[in-house]
């Protein structure tokens, strides 16, 4: 990448050149986002894993660039035009837009007014006109009649179209009217008539104006979802007069006859071709920012949600509940294997309470279960109100758990490879079990468009979303680690240098040979090469390993450092590890070299204090108000425990035990501004909520935070 483009980079990106040079470098020696941001902190000057995601996001916008210019020097080329003015400036030219408004006369044409024209003969005359100094055009219009061009009329029309065509393929006075639109435009709805019953739930928007520069990504994203359902249409509209002040002002040169014309053709290349045109453009752009900020809430939420507080390796009961088909239970060892499996129907309408309740107290006891898992989806709050009368002889947690994107996993391929001779029920109750226990570890079996934790998220774009959140997945994975020995595939192939091929061969190698022993062993998996090995090495675990750095973030690569530090205490590695006292005596700056500086060498010593501690809170359990399982149970003013379970940038979404979930705008988070629901609140987060306002009809609940 030319120093040109590295300028350009850390221009947009407001960081040093060598910091981006650094960082593409290491990109190009086949490293991860993850193990640049924490194994090569020297390079990159500390650089966190959001500004390394941004450098390779620009990097690949700029080699796009690159092959964008690259075919359309070889159009303009292939009709003898490329000048090497025009070739400067398009090699010079690091702005899309620009790109192609410097393309755009050369590009290939459908059939217009304007080749039309041109074929007539008329371009001549249309550079006549531009010149602006001739009093007379009408006369010099008559040499250009002929068996297609009837009148001077035609000939000064046809002139014209040839003229808005000049002023729309203008770079500047498309400028001009993108810089209007910028400052002035405004996004108008409006139903499309006979869709009002129809269309109800798009009622806010049915005539609706505002700034587009002020139209937040919710609200830009309900509006084009209501296009898309054939509710509304939509319009982009300015300020029409400022614009075409301005064009006259570039194009006009003269008051005369003749310039009368050209100010003519400029408002029709305004009304016909560029309004158009910019209108399309903006509204592009306007639903990528829309995606963008979609997508950022809906990354942010399965954040969250990834690393929500595990219960660790538990014996579970687990419960999907039900109505009418009954309750799925399934019975889970320590390492969420399936031990048995069997269906309660404590509820109507079978409502065999009794049995029921004996079966769930025998299979505790069987089972010697630890914690219990109930599925917050339909018939949650029954069941956590059955399990909570079952007499148990010790005391056992009970937790609600999300079933969000459970259904989509039970009925997956993943599903059936690991559990084929059972049914989807049942996979669905093993699932929500194994959540307890580890959520990432089992999340990540599921496709993350399909958890449901952001807004929109089918509206926006769909590789742009899955690219976004495939990178949450792995900076999650990686953060946390992964015990090698227990990871399923799908864990492991989020791990940093590995991907599907090398996790599948991970675990055929441990399946054949056993667990692994040390970290040094992975080398011995077929395709592991040198480079994947570094770059996994340091995110994979080996539980009860014979060096204990195996089982910590310390790459292998440091261990060499640490056995130094070691014997300049006079103990043996492993004596320094989790031993606060020795870790404090360290100077990391005695062992500072070129390649390793006081960032890494500080890691170091922070995980040698406390040897591979998961970064996640530990779990709480979590009551519902007692007696209330529907809307109508509620009372404005009532004060309610909930779990926050969506976050959007309008708010965020709480469940307080009945099947309704209760909205809590931003304006009711707290008592001050506020511009990010996160700033306030966290998925799963235990908070307690008001009730303002009550909508039995719509089914809708109003919730504040700042009124509790």
């Amino acid at each position: 990448m030319t120093s040109i483009e590295i300028k350009h980079i850390s221009d947009i990106l407001g960081l040093r050149p060598l910091q981006v040079e650094n960082t593409i470098q290491l990109f190009e020696e086949g490293a991860t986002v993850p193990f640049i941001a924490r194994y090569r902190k020297e390079r990159t000057e500390s650089l966190d894993e959001v500004a390394i995601a941004d450098i390779e996001q620009q990097k690949e916008k700029l080699n796009t660039l690159a092959k964008r210019k690259e075919s359309i020097l070889k159009t303009i080329a292939g009709q003898d035009l490329l000048t090497s003015e025009l070739k400067k400036q398009i090699d010079q030219s690091y702005d899309l837009q620009l790109l192609e408004d410097l393309y755009l006369p050369y590009k290939p044409k459908r059939r217009s007014k304007a080749t039309i024209a041109k074929e007539n003969g008329l371009e001549p005359l249309a550079k006549m006109m531009m010149k602006q100094n001739n009093d007379r055009i009408e006369s010099s219009a008559e040499r250009f009649l002929s068996k297609n061009v009837d009148d001077i009329e035609s000939a000064i029309t046809g002139a014209q179209h040839i003229i808005a065509e000049w002023v729309n393929e203008n770079s500047i006075a498309r400028e001009i009217v993108r810089d209007v639109f910028q400052r002035n435009a405004l996004i108008e709805a409006k139903v499309v008539k006979g869709k009002e019953e129809e269309g109800n739930k798009f009622s806010n928007y049915f005539d609706w104006k505002e700034p587009l520069h002020k139209c937040p990504s919710h609200r830009m994203l309900a509006m084009r979802r209501g296009e898309k359902e054939g509710i509304l249409k939509i319009y982009i509209t300015t300020d029409n007069e400022r614009v075409l002040i301005r064009l006259n002002h570039l194009f006009v040169k003269a008051k005369s006859t003749t310039s009368g014309y050209v100010e003519q053709a400029v408002s029709d290349s305004y009304k016909r071709l560029l309004m158009p045109s910019i209108c399309t453009e903006f509204l592009k752009f306007s639903k990528e920012e829309a995606d963008k900020e979609a997508i950022s809430v809906f990354a942010e939420n399965l954040r969250q949600l990834l690393l929500s507080a595990p219960l660790g390796q538990k014996r579970i009961l687990a419960i999907d509940p039900g109505f009418r088909t009954g309750c799925k239970i399934v019975c889970l060892d320590k390492q969420g294997q399936l031990l048995h499996n069997e269906t309660i129907f404590p509820h109507k309408p079978k409502g065999d309470f009794q049995k029921a309740m004996k079966k769930v107290a025998q299979l505790t006891n069987a089972y010697k279960i630890e914690a219990i898992a109930i599925g917050n989806g339909t018939a949650s709050r029954e069941t956590e109100s059955f399990i909570k009368r079952v007499p148990f002889d010790r005391d056992i947690s009970v937790f609600i758990v999300s079933e969000d994107g459970a259904s989509i996993y039970s009925a997956s391929k993943i599903a059936r490879e690991e559990f084929p001779q059972y049914d989807v029920t049942v996979r669905g109750a093993i699932s929500i079990g194994r959540r307890l226990m580890d959520p990432l570890a089992e999340l990540v079996k599921i496709d993350p468009q399909s958890i449901g934790v952001g807004q929109y998220q089918h509206d926006v774009d769909q590789k742009q979303l899955k690219e976004g959140l495939d990178r949450v997945v792995s900076s999650c994975v990686n953060n946390v680690g992964v015990n090698v020995n227990t990871a399923s595939t799908h864990l492991l192939h989020y791990v940093s240098g590995l991907g599907p091929t090398l996790a599948k061969n991970i675990v055929e190698y441990r399946n054949e040979n056993g667990p692994f022993e040390s970290r040094a062993q992975l080398k011995k998996v077929k395709r592991m090469g040198d480079k994947a090995f570094e770059q996994c090495a340091g995110f994979l675990r080996v539980d009860q390993p014979q060096n204990p750095l195996d089982n910590s973030a310390v790459h292998p690569e440091a261990y060499g450092i640490v056995s130094q530090m070691a014997k300049d205490l006079k103990v043996k590695p492993y004596e320094i590890i989790g031993n606060k006292l020795l870790c404090d005596r360290i100077d990391i700056y005695k062992y500072t070299t070129d390649k390793l500086g006081a960032p890494t060498l500080s890691d170091i010593v922070d995980e040698l204090r406390k040897p591979g501690v998961d970064p996640r809170e530990e779990i709480e359990t979590f009551k519902f108000a007692e007696n209330i399982f529907k809307l109508e149970d509620l009372t404005i003013g009532m004060l309610l425990p909930g779990i926050v379970t969506n976050i959007t940038n309008f708010g965020a979404f709480v469940d307080v035990g009945i099947k309704q979930q209760g909205l809590v705008h931003i304006s009711e988070m707290a008592d001050r501004f506020i511009s990010d629901p996160n700033e306030i609140i966290k998925l799963h987060q235990h908070i307690q909520v008001k009730v303002i306002d009550l909508d039995i009809s719509r089914k809708r609940l109003q919730l504040s935070i700042k009124q509790v």
